[in-house]
């Protein structure tokens, strides 16, 4: 066999080397000669991809600070008040969820004792269903100090860290022994779809309208049509020519209902809540089922002891407007509440009567006023229901007290309202416009809530109202400052889904107290902290014992000791 022969394409090859390294060396040349001109080499630090975004329906965001009556700079504070973290990733599984099985809380550095006064930190550790730790923020998680025994607890507010740990300080305000309870009301995938919805278009109530009028041959005929709120920039729920429009000539206001088919739109009579409508896809509903809702979770157990102390706490200051709401604002020890914000005390029936005697007092709102007007009621010896021929649950309602010329009202706010009662639509008066209607003085006793039937429509509708609220504060005030004015926060809820969340009533808590925050004169009595910790359990009517020292509170400040 012969070999072919290798000289020739040895020198072929060794030429093709000397080219290949002469080029390496004027590219590199070339780039070096770049790289001086420019300063130096700059490394692009690796960016991950940006989580998909949740997809929206909104109206509410594009409305304007103009549009909803408050400055620029006032929304600005307002968005950084009620700002909450959510999932930094779209979620797409069940697992990757915040668990309350695998989500923990430990009581850091405890002690063998403690005294009154002093204060234990807890860290609470979110994990998801595949046990792994949770690397974002977003949980609502709720805390509370508790002794079953002595009916004693205390809120604690819940620090988050935004990495998946949160952080507690909770006061131990009583003598004895005490323990911790730390629940998951939602996931922060839950509140991340509770923001989503609420900030939409998507109408997740409506209401029914009742027209009455006459039909042919004089002959009275009814229809009822489906009715809700117009705002934002779409309008309403219902497109093109449909609808009857109500607006209010001082708050401008739009309600709407689907023009009937027999009768005109000037016969609408009476209103109701109306049926509720599930926004929720399938996975979405499985993010909100009990299971994973409101679900106390696993932690420390141990029992705190709690020795006195020669130092007292709490206040003897009197209480008064202006005054700041701190956490905890107070504690409950034997069922009654002990404020840290002002010197509260209980009052005796005789003693309500003397407190409340010269005085007119206007309770406003919901249901949740109604309870104080009902126990005043019940309570202040001699005092008498007028029959005014209106519903009992619906309103409005008066009672007096001719001894001690005690004169009590109560009127449910206007529309958006879902009572299940039906209601003669002139009855349903919006607050500002009632406040306007008050002459005011030393006698005068305005009390307000504005919370519970809001939480169904965008945030910036319920910014809109309030700043129409505090216009009509602020005027009262001015023409009469001698007016106690009170406003009723929020409180805790038993529902937890995508219509009622306590996360819902939180942030539109916020908003009222971020946007009365500077307006002299006005009381903000905190509920939130007296119905998040007690032991009862969370429902929007809290129980007699709850409301005895709700309306205990509001007299120690139309009658400061």
């Amino acid at each position: 066999m012969v070999k072919p022969s290798t000289e020739k394409s040895n020198a072929q090859v060794c030429r093709l080397r000397h080219y290949a390294l002469l080029a390496c060396f004027l590219w590199t040349s070339f780039y070096l000669a770049l790289w001086l001109l420019n300063g130096g080499i700059h490394i692009k630090q690796f960016q991950p991809p940006r989580p998909k975004p949740v997809p929206q329906n909104n109206s509410s965001s594009i409305m304007s600070a103009f549009d909803m009556g408050i400055s620029d700079e006032e929304w600005e504070r307002l968005q950084k008040a009620i700002e909450w973290p959510i999932p930094d990733q779209e979620i797409t599984r069940l697992d990757q969820s915040t668990s309350p099985v695998h989500s923990t809380f430990s009581i850091m550095g405890l002690k063998e004792s403690y005294k009154v006064g002093e204060k234990i930190s807890v860290a609470i550790t979110a994990r998801d269903h595949r046990k792994n730790l949770k690397r974002y923020g977003g949980d609502f998680f709720k805390a509370k100090l508790f002794n079953a025994e002595l009916k004693a607890s205390v809120y604690g507010e819940v620090v988050d860290h935004r990495n998946g740990t949160y952080s507690v300080a909770l006061l131990l305000p009583w003598e004895g022994q005490a323990q911790v309870f730390v629940r998951l009301e939602h996931s922060s995938e839950v509140v991340q779809i509770l923001k989503k919805y609420r900030d939409s278009s998507f109408p997740r109530t409506h209401f029914n309208g009742f027209f009455e009028g006459s039909g042919p041959n004089k002959i009275r005929i009814s229809e009822v049509v489906e009715c809700n709120l117009k705002w934002g920039a779409d309008g309403s729920w219902s497109k093109g020519d449909c609808c009857c429009e109500y607006k209010d000539i001082k708050t401008g206001t739009v309600w709407q209902c689907e023009r009937p088919k027999k009768l005109s739109c000037d016969k609408l009579v009476r209103h109701s809540g109306g049926r509720l409508e599930n926004p929720l896809h399938l996975f979405e509903q499985q993010l909100f089922t009990k299971k994973l809702t409101n679900v106390a979770i696993n932690g420390d157990k141990k029992i705190i002891n709690v020795l006195p102390n020669t130092s007292a706490i709490g206040t003897m200051e009197k209480c008064r407007s202006g005054m700041m709401t701190p956490v905890p604002a107070g504690f409950y020890l034997k069922d009654v509440w002990k404020s840290f914000v002002c010197n509260t005390r209980q009052f005796s029936p005789a003693q309500m009567a003397n407190c409340l005697k010269n005085k007119i007092v206007y309770f406003m709102g919901d249901s949740t006023t109604r309870q104080w007007f009902e126990y005043l009621e019940r309570t202040v010896p001699g005092i008498k229901r007028m029959d005014l021929h209106t519903h009992p649950a619906g309103g409005p309602l008066m009672a007096v007290e001719l001894k001690n010329n005690i004169i009590v009202h109560w009127r449910v706010h206007g529309v958006p309202l879902r009572f299940s009662k039906v209601m003669p639509i002139i009855d349903l008066h919006y607050i500002s416009n009632d406040i306007d209607e008050i002459a005011g003085g030393p006698h005068a006793v305005v009390v307000f809530t504005y919370c519970a039937h809001l939480v169904f429509h965008p945030i910036t509708f319920y910014v809109y109202e309030v700043a129409k609220i505090r216009q009509s504060v602020v005027a009262l005030l001015s023409r009469a400052p001698e007016t106690t004015v009170v406003i009723k926060s929020g409180n805790t809820a038993g529902l937890k889904n995508i219509y009622q969340s306590d996360w819902h009533m939180l942030q539109l808590d916020t908003v009222m107290r971020e946007m009365f925050r500077d307006i002299d004169g006005v009381i903000f009595l905190d509920v939130w902290q007296m119905t998040s910790c007690h032991y009862l359990r969370e429902h929007i009517h809290p129980g007699p014992v709850i409301i005895a020292n709700e309306v205990d509170m509001l007299l120690s400040y139309v009658c400061p000791a």
